[in-house]
């Protein structure tokens, strides 16, 4: 239950399933929960903010700041937010699994540049302004597309800026999941009463989820994996 007499917390939430367990993990923790959604011209934006006030409601998270950051569309070189370069198919079946990256070590064509250091950036302010103490973010090393900026030492150096680059410098970031297999995510998630049926993981989509990119494909084997079934729907499941 929650300790009213805790600082306020401040969520990153996407309306992915991830970020919906970091929302459920600091509604339970903290008396007074703050959530931020950072629109930033990714192919599935107006669905991925639905998602986020649908969680709001659900997990009763009154404050709530939606911002749009438009350089990151600009800069571009992301499969996310450039319309010139193709959402792949998740490679199922070789050194493309999905959580491991593409083959060769490579960061995919869906990394987009340096993303998370723009959210955290909002949520520190915000944080400053609020009070907070404690920002959560969902992400997740392990079975994740290999993106850089979901590494340990990526929060831990980002900890280190925030404490040099505040007035107080007592704001931490936090990254309850970081560790964790996906399918161990869905668990904790059911635990919590997370709301999956709310949120929104596809790439490509707006309507029903692709069920082709990696995203859809590291979703569904985490439910595969869990035993449990996917709250939505998909147009095709990967083969």
């Amino acid at each position: 239950m929650a300790d009213s007499t805790k600082s306020r917390a401040v969520v990153l939430l996407s309306g992915g399933m991830d970020s919906a367990v970091c929302a459920a993990l600091a509604v339970r923790d903290y008396g007074a929960t703050a959530a931020v959604h950072v629109s930033y011209g990714q192919r599935t934006e107006e669905r991925e903010r639905q998602s986020f006030l649908a969680i709001c409601r659900r997990l009763n998270i009154l404050d709530q700041l939606m911002v749009r950051n438009d350089a990151l569309s600009a800069v571009g070189g992301s499969a996310l937010t450039d319309e010139g370069i193709a959402v792949p198919d998740s490679d199922a079946s070789g050194p493309g699994l999905p959580g491991q990256g593409i083959p060769g070590g490579g960061v995919p064509v869906t990394y987009v540049p340096f993303r998370n250091a723009h959210f955290l950036a909002v949520a520190v302010s915000w944080a400053e302004v609020l009070g907070a103490e404690k920002i959560y973010i969902g992400a997740v090393e392990q079975d994740s597309s290999g993106y850089p900026d979901c590494r340990p030492a990526y929060y831990q150096a980002f900890n280190q800026v925030v404490r040099a680059g505040t007035k107080e410098g007592r704001i931490e970031i936090v990254t309850p999941l970081i560790a964790m297999r996906k399918s161990q995510i869905v668990q904790l998630g059911l635990e919590l009463g997370a709301p999956f049926d709310l949120t929104w993981s596809c790439y490509r989509r707006e309507d029903l989820a692709c069920g082709r990119c990696d995203s859809c494909v590291l979703r569904m084997h985490a439910f595969q994996a869990a035993g449990v079934k996917d709250p939505i729907s998909y147009v095709e499941a990967a083969r």
